[in-house]
Formats: structure tokens, C-alpha cells, sequence
């Protein structure tokens, strides 16, 4: 290393010293020369500090052979700004220095970074289609096949549609996917495009065995707001889905979770591409509540503390004689096991039970109503995966009648006050006092096949023609609320696995809304519930997600 930028500064300084001497002071000739000759000895002797200086931090590793910063000086803060920073009004000279990066803070082995996209698993997470209960599944073996390895992955979904429907009977439409509403529904013919959902998630791998996971979701065509399409009661975003879970499926197969999630009963999947079937609008439940599951070997076992009272979905028990959720005192139980068949067939079959279903209150039903007493239910289903078809069944009852199913010879009400839509009928005995109690009952089956190219999305081929026939059963046999029936022809194209094009062919036999379903809501004593009422209607769609 050279020195004589050194040795010049120092020669540059005594010259600049030398003009500002006086004249009579040049002439002592012998004091001048004995000054400059001790500001030499000081130069050489701060060069020999400095050269031993540089050979010590080399002996120490702070510089390479090629001169640059060693990767211990690169985890140093950087330098306070100097006064020449703050000379130049420089922006720098006024920030403050950046602290040490902390172990916590930099990437751990298995992180590919802060945060990341993964649109196929967005795509299965945020689907309603498929997967519809075993979304914790889905992340857990996920992570086992080396994914979620970012801190944060971020998903967001969007399904738009546009859609032409006709009814024979006025502002009667029985389609579930579109909530069954006179004020959204007039007329005999009715048509929108529309976002019908969107929804934004979050999968935080807070560690190799605990996951966080959120899902705030937008869908004002299944909101149970009040008012038209646009009002602002129907335009609400909430969070439907989020819990924390414990699990690792490479360590055991035991997992565990505590959030709002849904409940594990029947199987509530559809082959078609968009609109759900009959079971899921009947039995499809979601609650706050605890899960504990096993998953090896093809069993899948789960066990859920549901909370009681008056759950989002399809879950109620009588809390005190009220629906408030104040007690752990609803559960559900499911079992199912898959045969693999070779060349990605497989056989499913299971079985549930849930202590507490939606379908309890007396005459006239709402929804969310206290309950005198819980109504069970059970479900058994299959699905066979075979070459390029799929086909499932699903059933799913109730273990005791639903006493709001009958209505009585004299309305209970009378003499009490009531709040609308509820109107009190004086009518006795009421003509619809003739059925009796029933069992609510669904199923569903039907049938897909796959072609074209292989893709890795919730059908193995990008493309996709299905049929699928469900029916709830809610009333005695005649009764105007006996049943509603949908027949759904689906054709799919996935563009890419998290973006599918589709249209389907939708028939509904029967209007049997869930509110006031046996009456109560009209002072001559009558149901809105119509098994005359015959609705076809055309979908095309896009759902999208990253």
C-alpha cells in the first residue's frame, strides 16, 4: 500500500504554513528549517501507526485480499452522517442510522421470502366448489409438498358472472347460488352481470408447526342483508374463514385448530364448475369452534367443538332457552376413508354426525331463532375417481322432526306482538295444519368428466362437462313446502389452474325459501313456498384467483 498522499498533505500543509510567515520571520532561516523538520518526523511517524493499524485488521479479517468489505463489515450499521453530508443539505445528513438486522429478522432456511403468491393453492383455499370443508387439509399437505415456505402467502380471488333467468310464477326465483329475494327479484324474467364474490386471504407459516390463516370475503348476491343488490347492508366485507392451526404432517397426523371454520358433516362438494348443490345450501355449516384431526394411510377423522346458540350457518342449540352463543355445547363428528386405485383413481367413502343442525325452531321459522330443543342430523357419502370421471353422492337427514315444518290449527302468536315481515293469521283451523312434521333430507348426485391437457387444479384436465341433480326436502308429501330440486349442466376450461371459464345450464323445480317456509309471514295464513314455481336460467362466468 502507498503512503504518499500522505507524505504530500503533509508537505501541501507546511508550504501553506511557510507563506503565512512574515517577512522577518523568514529571516531566522534555522528556527524554520527545525519546524519543518519536526512536522516530517511526525508524518513518518503516523505512517508507521497506520501501516501497523491496516496489517492488524487484516490479521482480524476485516478486509479481503481484493479490498473488499468481508461479510462481518457488511453487518455493521452504516457510519453517522458526517458534517459534509449536513454541509450539502443532503436528505441523508437527517436519518437516522439504520440498526444491525436482528437474527429474527432475516430469512430462516425454508423462507423464500417475507412475502409470497402461490396462485394454485389461492385458487383451492378461496374455491366454494370443491374442498368446501377441508380447507385445513388442504394447507397442511400443501406444506408437506414443500409449499408455504414464504412468512406470509397472500391469496385473493375474484368471480364475476353474468346471468339470464326466467321464472313461470313473478318474482319467484328459486336459485340458492343468487339468495332468493322479491325486493332483488322482479318480475318473470331477470338478468345481471355482476361480481357475485371476491374474497382476500392470508396463510401465515408463524412456524413449521403452527399456521395462521384468514379470509375476509366479499358477496352481496349471498349476504343476508337487507335491501336491494346495491345497498349498503349487502355490500359488507367480513371475515369468513380464520384460525389458528397446529399441525405437521411430516412430524404426525394429528392436527388442531381453533377459529371460525366449517364444520366437518357429509360432503358438500359438487361436481359442477360454479353453482353448489341442494346439500350444500341445507347442510354446509360454518361456526366458531375447535377441531381436532387425524389424517395417514387414506383415514381422515375429525372431531369439532362447535359453539352453541345461533351459529353463521346451519348450526343451532338452546343455550338457556335463548340462541345466544354463550357455551361450547354443539359438535360434530366425521370419518372417511380413500382407497387409492392406481393411475389416480381413488374411492371415498364416510360418514358424519352434528349434534345441533339449523333445523329446530318451531312455527314460524327465521332464521337464527332460539331453538326449544337440538335437532341431530347424519350424512354418508362416496366419490369415485376412475380415468377421467368423477362421480360423488351425498345424504344427509335430520335425526328427529323439524317441528316448524307444521304449521298449527290456531297461530300461536295471537295475542302477542310481532314485528314484520311476521304477520298474524286469525284463520282457524289454518287449511295447512293437514301436514305433519317431517325430517329435512337432502342429496345430491352426479357426475363429471375430464379431457384435454393435464393441469393441476381441482380437476385434473383443463377441461370439463358435468351434471349434477340435488333436492332438499323440507315438508310433507303435497305440502307447498315439500321440496326444491336443482339439475345444474356445467362445461369448464381452465386457462391456467387458478383461472377457470365456465357456463351452465340451471333448472329449479320448486320455491321452498328457508325463511317463513311454512308461512307466518302473510294475515290470511298462507306459505310463500310454491312447488308450481318452475326456474331455468343461463350462467357464464370467470373465477380467478392469485
Amino acid at each position: 500500500m502507498s503512503f504518499e498522499p500522505v507524505r504530500n498533505l503533509g508537505v501541501v500543509a507546511i508550504a501553506l504554513a511557510s507563506s503565512a510567515l512574515s517577512a522577518p520571520a523568514l529571516a531566522q532561516d534555522a528556527a524554520v528549517d527545525a519546524r519543518i523538520q519536526a512536522l516530517e518526523d511526525r508524518i513518518d511517524t503516523l505512517e508507521a501507526q497506520n501501516r501497523r493499524l491496516i496489517e492488524l485488521l487484516e490479521g482480524r479479517g476485516a478486509t479481503s485480499q481484493t479490498g473488499a468489505p468481508s461479510s462481518a463489515a457488511t453487518d455493521l450499521p452504516p457510519p453517522e452522517p458526517t458534517a459534509t453530508m449536513a454541509d450539502t443539505g443532503s436528505n441523508i445528513a437527517d436519518a437516522r442510522p439504520a440498526s444491525p438486522v436482528s437474527a429474527g429478522d432475516r430469512e430462516r432456511p425454508g423462507s423464500a421470502s417475507f412475502v409470497g403468491l402461490d396462485s394454485d393453492y389461492s385458487f383451492r383455499m378461496l374455491d366454494v366448489a370443491e374442498n368446501v370443508d377441508t380447507k385445513p387439509l388442504i394447507q397442511l399437505r400443501t406444506k408437506q409438498a414443500g409449499g408455504l415456505t414464504d412468512r406470509i402467502t397472500l391469496s385473493g380471488g375474484i368471480t364475476v358472472i353474468a346471468d339470464y333467468q326466467i321464472s313461470d310464477t313473478p318474482a319467484k326465483f328459486g336459485y340458492l347460488t343468487r339468495h332468493p329475494t322479491s325486493g332483488n327479484q322482479v318480475g318473470k324474467h331477470v338478468s345481471e352481470a355482476v361480481i357475485h364474490s371476491a374474497a382476500l386471504a392470508a396463510t401465515a407459516r408463524l412456524t413449521d408447526d403452527f399456521t395462521g390463516f384468514l379470509e375476509l370475503l366479499y358477496d352481496p348476491e349471498q349476504s343476508f342483508g337487507t335491501g336491494t343488490l346495491t345497498d349498503i347492508n349487502r355490500n359488507q366485507i367480513q371475515l369468513r374463514r380464520g384460525w389458528v392451526m397446529w399441525g405437521n404432517l411430516d412430524k404426525r397426523p394429528v392436527y388442531a385448530l381453533i377459529g371460525k371454520m366449517d364444520i366437518p358433516f357429509g360432503f358438500n362438494d359438487t361436481v359442477s364448475p360454479f353453482t353448489p348443490s341442494t346439500n350444500y345450501h341445507a347442510f354446509a355449516g360454518l361456526a366458531f369452534g375447535a377441531q381436532l384431526g387425524y389424517y395417514s394411510n387414506g383415514v381422515h377423522l375429525r372431531a369439532m367443538a362447535v359453539q352453541g346458540g345461533a351459529q353463521f350457518r346451519s348450526a343451532n342449540t338452546t343455550v338457556s332457552g335463548t340462541n345466544v352463543p354463550s357455551k361450547l355445547n354443539n359438535f360434530a363428528l366425521d370419518a372417511n376413508y380413500t382407497l387409492a386405485l392406481g393411475s389416480g383413481g381413488s374411492v371415498m367413502v364416510g360418514g358424519s354426525y352434528q349434534h345441533g343442525t339449523a333445523y329446530c325452531q318451531d312455527y314460524p321459522v327465521a332464521h337464527f331463532n332460539k331453538c326449544p330443543s337440538n335437532v341431530p342430523a347424519v350424512a354418508a357419502y362416496a366419490r369415485v375417481r376412475l380415468g377421467g370421471f368423477t362421480l360423488l353422492g351425498n345424504y344427509a337427514q335430520t335425526t328427529k322432526v323439524w317441528q316448524g315444518t307444521e304449521v298449527p290449527a290456531i297461530d300461536p302468536r295471537i295475542g302477542s306482538v310481532v314485528t314484520p315481515p311476521q304477520q298474524i293469521w286469525t284463520i282457524s283451523p289454518n287449511p295447512l295444519s293437514i301436514y305433519k312434521a317431517v325430517k329435512p333430507k337432502a342429496f345430491t348426485v352426479g357426475g363429471r368428466y375430464e379431457f384435454g391437457r393435464r393441469i393441476d387444479s381441482p380437476q385434473a384436465r383443463a377441461n370439463a362437462v358435468s351434471l349434477e341433480f340435488s333436492r332438499f326436502i323440507a315438508g310433507a308429501n303435497d305440502s307447498p313446502w315439500e321440496g326444491q330440486s336443482q339439475t345444474v349442466l356445467g362445461l369448464s376450461h381452465f386457462l391456467s389452474p387458478s383461472i377457470n371459464l365456465f357456463g351452465e345450464l340451471i333448472y329449479v323445480d320448486g320455491f321452498v325459501p328457508l325463511n317463513f317456509l311454512s308461512g307466518g309471514n302473510f294475515a290470511n295464513g298462507s306459505s310463500w313456498s310454491d312447488q308450481g314455481v318452475d326456474n331455468e336460467l343461463a350462467v357464464i362466468g370467470i373465477q380467478a384467483a392469485f
